[in-house]
Formats: C-alpha cells, structure tokens, sequence
C-alpha cells in the first residue's frame, strides 16, 4: 500500500488527492491496514529473539517477509494488469487475515517455533507481494491527473504514520497483552480495508477482444523493463541504496536488546519513531524538492541514515537512539518517495503494474540479500563493526551512484492513438505470428546521420511496446532506401502496440517521418508467419 520528480508549488497541494472521497476512504483505510501489519510485524520479530538469539534466525524473520516479494512481484504486477485490481486485492485482504489467524493460534497454544514463525511471515510476505503493484497500480484510477503525483507521496505518508503508530502500539501490546493478542489486533485491521474495497464500485472494464493473457502479459512486460533505459537507472539506484541501507533494519531489533538493553515497548518505540521522522520528512518533502533536485535528495538520503547507522554503533542512550530514528525516518521516507516517485513518472498506464513490480522485486531483492549478508555479517564480526561497514558502503555508493542521473519524468506518456489500424486483404486470426513489419523511408544523403539517430532513439520505443526484434538496413542498389524492420509475437500484439504508443513516442514517430522525402508516407507493409506450411501447400 505503498513520488514525484517535479516541485510542489504549495504544500496545500500536497494533500489535494484527500478532496476526492473515493482516494480519502483507501487511504484511511490503508493506514488501518498497515497499522496492523506494522502491529504483526514488531511482534514477530520480537517473538523470534526469544526462540532465538541467533543473529542469523532474526535476520531471517526480514528476509522471508521479503523474499516473497522478490520472488512474485512481476508475476503479482501482471495480474494486476489483466484482473480486477478490486476484487484481487479483496482475494489478497483475506489471504493475510488467514496468515494472522495462523500466528494468533499457534502463539495462543504454546506452539510457535522458528520454523512455524518463518513459514507464516513467508506466507504473509507472498500476501504483499501480491498486493504492492496491485494497490499502487489502483493510484491513477482514484484521482485526476494532475494529482496523481501528490497522491503517491501520501500514499507513502499514509504508511508512516502506519509505522508511527503500528510498532509503539505493537511493543506495548505486545509488552503487556503478549503475542497471540497482538497478531487478533492486526487480523481486525484487515476487515476495515476488505469493507473500504467492498464499498468501492469499480466500474467494470469493456470488453476488451484485445484484453492480454498471463504469459503473454508476463513477456510483454519483461520486454518494456529490458528496453527502458530510464527504468534501468531507477532500478540500479533502488538495489544499492537498500542493500547496503538495509543492514539497519535486519539488526534494529538486536541493536534495542543487545546494544540499547531495551524490551520489546522499547523496540517499537524505535520504530514509532522511525514513522514519526517519515512523517516529518513527508511533510516538508515540498520545500526540499523545491530546493533539491531527485538525485540531491537521494544523496542526502544516504549520508544521513549512513550518519545515523555509525551513530547507533556506538550504543548511545535511549533517548538519543530513539531521536536518531526520527532522522533515519526522515531520510528513508526521502529516498523512498524520491524513487518511487521518479517510477511512478516514467511508465505508461498499461504496463505500470508490471513495471512497478520489477521495481519492488529489485527493492525486495535488495533488503532479502542484504537481510542474509548483515546478518551473516554480524555473525562473524558483531552488530556494531557490521552497522559500521553498512553505513560506509551506502557512504561510498551515495556518492558514485550521484552521477547516473536520475530521468525528470516529465513526458506524456498518454495514449497517442495516432497510429492507423493496419490494412488487411482478410480477418487475421488474433494468434497468428509472428508478425514482420517493413517501414520503407527515402532519406537525403546530407540528412542520413540525423536520421539514423532518430530511428535509434525510435527502436526503444518499438521494444519497449512490444517488438522483440528490431533492425535496419538499406537497399544495395539504392542507398537512400532504408528499411526499418522489427518483429512482434502475433497479431494481436501488434494490434496492442498501436494502442500502446505515448504522445511522446508518436513525437519521435514524426520527428523520423520528416526526414523522409518520397512520395505520400513511407510505406508500411505486415508479413505474417505461415502457421502451417503444409497445410497451405496443399
């Protein structure tokens, strides 16, 4: 349930989304939810320093909540782009109400195990991983767009003051209440969210003869991941960031018992400020971004929970470790909003689901590797050396990765239906494939090399929407021929592409097509693979 790149002109506009009552009900409802997984989660890893006190053991409570969602996010991210993302989500709220249930027996009984503990996390981590591209994917449908951007930063506030309230409120539940109390609570938080989904008519979609299919969803997906340069340097932002960040929320709960000499009440009050610092963070993001571009704030970002990780190697008080997780508050919420955000800008409606959950798959792929290193880590050299060797190489990678630039995602990336529904002698069979198609331009020798690099900077746009192969040549005999060439899986992929592309990639289209100086537009021709040879021969 968990942000922009451009400046907010007025704080105001920060909280405009909330104006919009359908946006205002999930997300107090979100807030619930979260709560309650928040309340689960401190309470777990708390249960599991008492089963163990193995660093390893508490390390892997963080990994097998993330593991899952490493493991399942793009395939959660296509399922949120050819299901109902309501009723999926509905499907999901009750798959994580049966997880707490679970852990609320067992620890009721007597029964709770390490073993037991990390099934059920795993089990409710497969449940987020379900529900992150779904739930962030539904944003675009809840408000305008020109909110859309003020909508994910709240979405992002609306999960610290989860995390403010959930871990305090968790430990001392937990504290005073024990465990098998603590996990009832957060199987009551799910009934508010699955009511607030309930209320929520969702038109239903049209019909859609086009409407994608889960294999060939997941491919296209994949291929628009590949083929996006600008995704790539999100991706490669977000895994070094958290893998090195991540050293300090796999040994938190160590560093409160072992270092800190603290109870469980004292290890979501850590917590609970970590929440509160986000919250203030989220607060003046505004102001900061007026002032700071992206790649400012992710630098920032690092430093300061790098600072914060060498000051809490050194066992400080209570209450200046607890004041030092208000500012590792304020830094995480400005790195995850900051990339999230820039995520958000840069993809196309059809295929955000799955793009969003390559993005959390290497997010999550990052905190479950880094979880298994820290925590191995620390076996061998101690929490405090490890926190110390964390915090230099997130130092160390802040800095290098500063210069591969963040992308400002500022274009329209509306549907252009610009381009013409291919000619055809007869009705083609929607899975007849693969498909060639031929683009024929005469070029100007004195505009060759301009043209050659538009139709370079084109061929991502063709692979990003659906082309799996795609090339150029030119004619022996006539050089200012050129042929573009590219290759889709079937028909009805081809058909999906001219509705898949942007007014700023039907921008790079025309800036090609101006070159061209034969007669009428260049010529467009579709090759169709014979499916069956032998039956055409006879």
């Amino acid at each position: 349930m968990t942000q922009a790149t451009q400046p907010v002109a007025a704080s105001a506009s920060s909280f405009a989304p909330l104006r919009q009552t359908l946006f205002a009900v999930l997300w107090v409802a979100a807030i619930i939810g979260n709560t309650g997984s928040f309340i689960r989660d401190v309470a777990s890893a708390w249960l599991m320093t008492d089963l163990s006190s193995s660093p390893t053991a508490v390390a892997l409570v963080q990994a097998a909540a993330t593991l899952p969602v490493f493991l399942l996010a793009i395939p959660a991210g296509v399922l949120a782009d050819i299901l109902d993302r309501r009723k999926f989500l509905i499907a999901i709220q009750l798959l994580l109400g049966g997880v707490s249930i679970g852990l609320m027996l067992l620890s009721a009984s007597g029964l709770q195990s390490v073993a037991s503990l990390i099934a059920l996390t795993f089990l409710g981590g497969v449940g987020a991983a379900l529900m992150g591209p779904t739930w962030q994917a539904i944003v675009p449908e809840l408000v305008e767009k020109k909110d859309l951007k003020s909508a994910v930063a709240l979405n992002s506030l609306g999960i610290n003051i989860a995390r403010a309230v959930g871990p305090a409120l968790g430990g001392l539940i937990l504290a005073s209440l024990g465990a098998a109390f603590t996990y009832g609570i957060d199987v009551i938080s799910y009934v508010f969210v699955i009511v607030a989904l309930l209320w929520w008519r969702r038109p239903s979609a049209a019909q859609d003869v086009l409407a994608e299919r889960f294999v060939g969803a997941f491919r296209a997906g994949l291929r628009y991941a590949r083929a996006s340069r600008e995704l790539h340097v999100v991706l490669v932002r977000a895994f070094f960031f958290f893998a090195m960040a991540s050293s300090v929320w796999t040994l938190l709960p160590l560093v409160a018992r072992r270092l800190l000499n603290g109870d469980a009440g004292f290890y979501g009050i850590l917590l609970g400020a970590v929440g509160l610092g986000a919250i203030g963070g989220a607060i003046i993001m505004p102001k900061l971004r007026e002032r700071l571009s992206a790649d400012d704030l992710l630098l920032v970002a690092a430093l300061v929970t790098a600072s914060v990780m060498v000051f809490l190697s050194f066992a400080p008080p209570q209450w200046a470790a607890v004041a030092s997780l208000l500012v590792l508050g304020a830094a995480w919420i400005t790195a995850l909003t900051t990339l999230n955000g820039v995520a958000q800008a840069i993809l196309p409606n059809w295929v955000r689901g799955r793009s969003l959950a390559v993005y959390l798959t290497v997010f999550n792929g990052a905190m479950t590797a880094g979880s298994l290193t820290w925590g191995a880590v620390a076996e061998l050299i101690g929490v405090p050396f490890t926190l110390l060797a964390g915090a230099a190489g997130l130092g160390v990678i802040g800095v290098v990765a500063h210069r591969l630039k963040l992308p400002k995602g500022e274009l329209d990336l509306m549907p252009s239906n610009h381009w013409p529904e291919p000619l055809t002698a007869a009705l083609v069979e929607h899975d007849r494939g693969p498909v060639l198609i031929l683009i024929e331009y005469r070029i100007a020798p004195e505009n060759r090399s301009a043209f050659l690099q538009a139709l370079s900077r084109l061929s991502s746009e063709r692979r990003r929407d659906g082309a799996y192969a795609w090339g150029i040549c030119e004619d022996a005999a006539d050089p200012a021929q050129i042929l573009e060439w590219f290759q889709v899986e079937s028909w009805a992929e081809h058909l999906r592409q001219h509705h898949r592309v942007s007014r700023a990639d039907a921008d790079i289209q025309a800036e090609v097509r101006r070159f061209h100086v034969g007669d009428g537009m260049p010529v467009v021709r579709h090759f169709l693979a014979f499916n069956r040879l032998n039956e055409e021969q006879d």
